[in-house]
């Protein structure tokens, strides 16, 4: 028996159920396949760091692959069209792939699934990408969970699977493994994020380093009390990893589990992982989330603010240090910490009064480990249109939140060089700084740096009167 694995958001040879299981009925003679597709590549939401992210995953996992006398067999073209071509041409008997989530990608595996068993060709898919798949944990009345909290603990109640042993064997066989395409030739400009490290070497070394850092503020160890800091290195930053499958979510659960870090931060990271299951779930059973509010009586919101706001809050120049060091951290490196990625919601949101709907294609034009489940579900926690159990009048303060998680300013002066010299005191509100001070140090307000764009005070009433149009809170 001949198998055709089609590889998508799995570039790896370890922990891959899919892989391991072709292997193990094909005693061996698995084909690797990946086909790259017009439709995914020109949807205004693909981020150019995001895609060379990806080719250069394939590199790597290419010359893994390579080792074992086999090739990585390449294409490009409708998955509909590509992969049942592969499947002839390499004479498999079945094609056997990880499922994925996002409601055009079920459809477009549905429609593979058809043509395949059409030609006579059969099909296994299977879930991988999740610590708990969706539809595993449901509530006492069988509907999904809508609730972070309660869907955690349903899921922490089950074992969580053991990861899989690396695939050492693969076929030979002559199906074309052309040279990757470049960004040119894909219709991309070249990425201004810095080129980050891609491919299974690469995550299983960042995993390693956060697992064993011993530095004050660093690694696993310290990921309970520093996590919310954004200039701490806390955090395992193997989102993007996780979001392409260069490291299994098995593998990185597994090793968590088994290092001789805290309990409490095991814990904390283990549970922050599972957010991914969460959001992945209600787009699962909720796919209208896709283009519109969890909580539909929200799409009736009118949204009032200006596209210079929106264009200020994009280039990082709202006058309001701690949004401007996030948003100039993504443009410059693709990535942004997860606590400035609330602030700057927020901001957008309840200051800017901008539809959340415009950051949230912003962060997945630009950032690298941009997930549709994962992204939309931020986006909406903080627009108060999704899951969140609190009421929409949360409203990040962006000044009190800089001054919380970014005490002394290290990260608002890496990201703003010109506020660099300014005074601890005065970083996170160089508005309230004495004029001959600001001189002192190089800073013109409204030249070198902006003054802040809104009134935070205001913006607040302006938002909560904004909602309140509504007449009802829904959460009551």
């Amino acid at each position: 028996m001949r198998i055709l694995h089609w590889f998508r958001k799995d570039l790896r040879l370890d922990d891959n159920t899919a892989l391991s299981e072709a292997v193990r009925d094909a005693d061996g003679d698995v084909v690797p396949f990946y086909s790259s597709e017009p439709a995914v590549l020109g949807r205004p939401d693909m981020a150019p760091a995001r895609v060379q992210f990806v080719l250069d995953a394939l590199a790597s996992l290419g010359a893994d692959i390579r080792t074992m006398g086999s090739s990585l067999a390449l294409t490009h073209g409708d998955a509909t069209v590509t992969v049942l071509a592969a499947a002839r041409a390499s004479g498999a008997d079945a094609v056997y792939w990880n499922d994925e989530y996002e409601p055009p990608l079920r459809q477009r595996d549905d429609d593979v699934e058809r043509a395949l068993r059409a030609a006579g060709i059969g099909v296994k898919r299977f879930h991988d990408r999740l610590i708990v798949p969706p539809g595993a944990v449901a509530t006492q009345s069988g509907s999904p969970y809508t609730v972070y909290t309660p869907f955690r603990r349903a899921c922490e109640a089950l074992a969580v699977s053991r990861a899989l042993s690396r695939v050492t064997r693969l076929a030979a066989h002559r199906l074309p493994s052309p040279p990757l395409a470049t960004l040119t030739q894909l219709g991309f400009a070249t990425p201004a994020a810095a080129r980050w490290p891609a491919g299974e070497a690469a995550a299983h070394d960042r995993l390693a380093r956060f697992l064993a850092a011993s530095a004050e503020g660093a690694g696993l160890a310290h990921y309970a009390s520093h996590r919310d800091v954004p200039s701490a290195p806390a955090v395992s930053q193997l989102s993007a990893d996780l979001r392409f499958g260069t490291i299994g979510i098995r593998r990185v659960v597994q090793e968590t589990l088994a290092s001789a870090q805290p309990g409490e931060a095991i814990a904390k990271f283990v549970s922050e992982l599972r957010w991914r299951d969460f959001y992945t779930q209600v787009l699962w059973h909720f796919p209208h989330v896709e283009h519109g509010c969890f909580r539909p009586e929200y799409d009736a919101l009118q949204w009032p603010g200006s596209d210079a706001h929106f264009t200020a809050w994009s280039q990082g120049r709202t006058g309001y240090p701690i949004v401007d060091a996030a948003m100039r951290e993504m443009l410059a490196t693709g990535f942004m910490h997860n606590r400035t990625r609330m602030v700057v919601a927020s901001f957008l949101t309840k200051d800017l009064l901008i539809d959340w709907r415009r950051g949230e294609l912003w962060f997945m034009q630009h950032l690298i480990d941009g997930d549709m489940a994962n992204n939309n579900g931020g986006w909406q926690w903080a627009a108060g249109t999704g899951t969140d159990a609190a009421p929409y009048f949360r409203i990040f303060n962006p000044t009190s939140q800089g001054e919380r998680f970014d005490q002394g300013g290290a990260y608002v002066k890496r990201w703003l060089p010109e506020l660099a010299a300014v005074p601890a005191k005065f970083v996170h509100r160089p508005w309230e700084a004495p004029p001959l001070l600001l001189a002192e140090v190089g800073v013109t307000l409204g030249e070198t740096y902006p003054f802040p764009i809104v009134d935070h005070a205001v913006q607040r009433e302006r938002a909560l009167a904004m909602y309140g149009v509504l007449k009802k809170d829904p959460h009551e």
